[in-house]
């Protein structure tokens, strides 16, 4: 009994414990720490994409269900969104994308969508801006390869629609072509109010638009109300589209032309969706994403930005508070950041939106974030009801296995559907807005393309715009057959690799007629500008892995190095152990 006392602390005074734990240690198969890696690194992944695949296992994939807001006496609820089976089920995202951030990805990145082809409008504002409005007809899309303007001579009383995308987005993104291909399909004419700069369009004025301006959209609006005044116009907004819709239905309040509306993620409060971006490292990712595509977008408006705004700060930006600190609130006139995000929160405008409007946000949105939802405010508007899912990301919301089907996009389609067949939808309304289309904004001063070096397209126009007094609604039925509206630059975009693109300018206030005029043999080079933003797009998907790499590898280098140096300690330690 003693000899083995002292053989113990003969052992002991050789080996410390942690010596003899750190040797227990490496006698442990490798198999078994990759395995302890793999599941932490599993966990770690789980957390930090916030997927909730096992919370879809306890409902036996069934989804989760769709939470409606609204007041207890609308009758935009009880009228309309009471017969919409889609909103009053469940939503169950693709399994294989049971994350926020991974249905964000894919949209961004793939999103499979529809083959759409656009046939394109210049729209000439009264500052000498250009917007591309991009059309899509229902009998395009059932008779493919038809005409705008023979389409047109049918659809003076139908349906039109009205799409205001997001930041830095345009007529070609998945999302955009997911709502217009599906709203086409169910009868309605849609077009794509492009934001200045955007869509392969030239900066031919000194402004920019930004997350508050609805000038654009509502000269839009009006031109076509006034060019189609028997057609009912509807509109959905996305994301910043969808806030600067909700603002000018609250600026506008019952002068709006509008029969119904839609906002899907919308940021509602930008000071609020700042502050969110910034706040955790995975959103921080999205605001060096959102950052790296406004530099973008103002790279290919060097020319104009460069002249109005502090351009060594813009390249010098790291965030999006950055950018709009050194540009956006420079060339809007605003004092500061924070009086920017105050100003242009549609939030504040809740309260006088007149006209039908469907709301659909996200709980787990990575970007517009749940906290900046109204929620009392849009249960006190009777004319306004939110749908709000717990899954879905920013604009995502794939279903299916196969993640072919946009689950708000069926959702806003339902809406309008029940929305056409309401009581509301037929009932005159008494609008203030002038029958006119804004004689500062005419088409017809713009009946030419011009081609610049960068590969962007701009209208110039054959002579100045003359002041035009106010006509009443009898002198413009008069003078229709006057007013000249080229249609022009016919895009497919499913055939952006032809190296020349057909330029046709079809006229008439209500695109009756059809004008075609030679366009002195220039080719419009819009592949080569939008090759630009695709290329904008692959930088990103390389800076997301590029971040990624980088913020994990302190924690993933580090427990690899350990296990390394831990198994070449055991090879070279093996021999004098066995000694």
């Amino acid at each position: 009994m003693t000899m083995d006392c002292v053989n113990s602390m003969e052992l002991l005074a050789v080996d410390s414990p942690y010596e003899l734990l750190f040797k227990a240690a490496l006698l442990i198969p490798i198999s078994h720490y990759l395995l302890g890696l793999l599941f932490v690194l599993l966990v770690f992944l789980y957390n930090f994409l916030e997927m909730h695949v096992l919370g879809d296992l306890v409902t036996v994939f069934k989804g989760q269900p769709v939470t409606l807001t609204y007041n207890s006496s609308s009758q935009v609820y009880h009228d309309v969104v009471s017969k919409c089976k889609i909103v009053h089920g469940r939503y169950l995202s693709t399994p294989w994308l049971c994350s926020p951030h991974l249905q964000t990805g894919f949209l961004h990145f793939f999103g499979r969508p529809p083959v759409v082809n656009y046939k394109r409008q210049l729209y000439i504002t009264s500052d000498g801006g250009t917007i591309a409005l991009d059309w899509l007809m229902n009998v395009d899309v059932k008779i493919p390869g038809t005409q705008l303007n023979d389409a047109a001579q049918n659809n003076g009383k139908e349906p039109i629609m009205i799409v205001v995308p997001g930041l830095t987005s345009d007529s070609d993104s998945s999302y955009v072509k997911h709502l217009v291909f599906k709203m086409a399909k169910s009868g309605w004419n849609v077009v794509v109010s492009n934001h200045r700069g955007l869509g392969g369009v030239s900066i031919t004025s000194d402004c920019f638009y930004n997350a508050g301006w609805t000038e654009d959209v509502r000269k839009v609006i009006d031109h076509l109300h006034c060019q189609y005044p028997e057609a009912p116009l509807c509109a959905v907004g996305t994301s910043i589209g969808a806030n600067i819709l909700v603002k000018y239905l609250g600026e506008d309040g019952s002068n709006v032309p509008l029969i119904g509306a839609a906002a899907i993620c919308s940021p509602w409060d930008l000071s609020i969706c700042d502050r969110f971006i910034n706040r955790r490292l995975v959103q921080k990712f999205y605001d060096k994403a959102l950052t790296f595509g406004l530099k973008g977008y103002a790279d290919l408006h060097h020319a104009v930005l460069s002249r109005l705004a502090d351009w060594e700060g813009i390249k010098k930006s790291r965030s999006v508070r950055d950018f709009d600190n050194y540009a956006t609130r420079i060339v809007g006139k605003y004092e500061t950041v924070d009086t920017y995000y105050r100003r242009c929160s549609s939030s504040s405008f809740i309260g006088n939106v007149m006209v039908p409007l469907l709301c659909i946000s996200t709980i787990d949105d990575p970007v517009c974030t749940s906290e900046a939802i109204p929620w009392d405010e849009c249960r006190l508007n009777k004319n306004i009801v939110l749908a709000t899912t717990h899954h879905g990301g920013h604009l995502g919301f794939f279903e299916g296995i196969t993640a072919k089907s946009v689950w708000w996009v069926r959702a806003v389609d339902e809406f309008f559907g029940a929305l056409q067949s309401s009581q509301l939808y037929h009932k005159k309304k008494e609008i203030s807005v002038s029958l006119i289309d804004p004689p500062e904004s005419l088409i017809d001063q713009a009946p030419y393309l011009n081609v610049e070096e960068d590969g962007m397209v701009t209208a110039v126009r054959s002579e100045p715009i003359a002041d035009v007094g106010v006509q009443r609604k009898e002198d413009i039925n008069q003078n229709k057959s006057e007013d000249v509206i080229p249609h022009a630059e016919e895009i497919d975009h499913s055939t952006r690799d032809k190296e020349n693109e057909k330029i046709e300018l079809i006229g008439s206030s209500d695109i009756t007629g059809t004008i075609e005029q030679d366009a002195g043999g220039i080719t419009v080079p819009v592949k080569k500008c939008l090759n630009q933003i695709s290329r904008q797009n692959t930088k990103s998907l390389w800076l997301l892995a590029y971040i990624a790499i980088i913020t994990t590898w302190p924690v993933v280098g580090s427990a690899v190095l350990v296990f390394l140096k831990k198994k070449f300690q055991n090879f070279f330690l093996g021999p004098s152990l066995r000694r």
